[in-house]
């Protein structure tokens, strides 16, 4: 009895361990099948990643490609163009070169035309110059001459004692001999023409002829000077006929040289240089 139920747990005991194992081995299956769906899943998402991130790049890709294409064509006409415009501006150049070229020969030769004229006239000037040096010699005898000439005639003039004071003066006895006192310029002269009964202006005075007679060639003059009148009469031709006109009295003197027989006299009126002059002057 007791082998009996030794021998029939034994036999209990080894189903039981049979079915154990079995659950191990069904457990072991169930997870590496569980692990399986796991990696298997994960392995699907990684590469579903990598297809996209394979597409995205490929799309990349052909947009740098068109991108480049389109900066390769923009290049090429670009570089057309700087050929073309360097091939200009390479002629422009040139033009531009000639062109001053040009100028400068042109500049060259009005320059050298210009100092050919100047070197002429530089020669011209030196002649003329010789010439006046010349001339300026002669006109220097000239001068000489005439001044000699002159203190020669002046010396020959007649000089007369005039009515006042005995003070004598050197008169002119015509309009040659007058024109010899002017170039002395010592004094004044103002050339007149009276006609019987006019009142005229010569000078800073005023004369009047009263009377003539040409045969006797005397004559009557009214002298107006500073609000005051002189009377010269009965005088006779060249005779200086002597007052003091101004507010610091200075000596004038009136001569007539020539009476008509239409009752007119002319001759002149002479002042000091520094007596003061007419507004205007009145000569004839």
């Amino acid at each position: 009895m007791a082998n009996l139920f030794e021998s029939s747990e034994e036999s209990e005991k080894t189903p039981r361990s049979q079915s154990g194992a079995l659950l191990v081995a069904l457990a072991l299956a169930l997870l590496a099948a569980i692990g399986g769906l796991i990696w298997n899943y994960s392995l699907s998402g990684r590469i579903a990643r990598q297809e996209a991130a394979l597409a995205d790049s490929n799309q990349q890709t052909a947009k740098l490609s068109s991108d480049l294409s389109e900066t390769k064509a923009r290049l090429k006409v670009a570089t057309q163009e700087l050929g073309d415009s360097l091939g200009l501006t390479q002629k422009q150049m040139e033009a531009s070169a000639q062109e001053i070229l040009h100028r400068e020969q042109a500049d060259k030769r009005a320059l050298e035309s210009a100092q050919k004229e100047t070197a002429q006239q530089v020669t011209a000037v030196q002649s003329d110059v010789s010439g006046v040096k010349t001339d300026v010699g002669g006109v220097k005898t000239d001068l000489t001459k005439t001044q000699g000439d002159l203190a020669t005639a002046v010396s020959q003039l007649q000089s007369m004692k005039g009515d006042l004071d005995g003070h004598s003066s050197l008169i002119a006895r015509n309009h040659d001999e007058l024109e010899l006192l002017k170039h002395k310029g010592d004094r004044n002269y103002y050339e007149f023409t009276l006609v019987k009964g006019q009142k005229k202006p010569v000078g800073t005075v005023s004369l009047e002829l009263k009377k003539s007679d040409a045969k006797k060639s005397r004559f009557t003059l009214l002298i107006y000077s500073d609000d005051k009148s002189y009377e010269k009469k009965d005088r006779n031709l060249n005779e200086p006929l002597q007052f003091y006109s101004g507010k610091e009295p200075m000596l004038f003197e009136v001569v007539v040289n020539s009476i008509s027989a239409k009752n007119t006299v002319t001759g002149y009126l002479t002042t000091p240089k520094s007596a003061p002059a007419p507004a205007t002057i009145s000569s004839n």
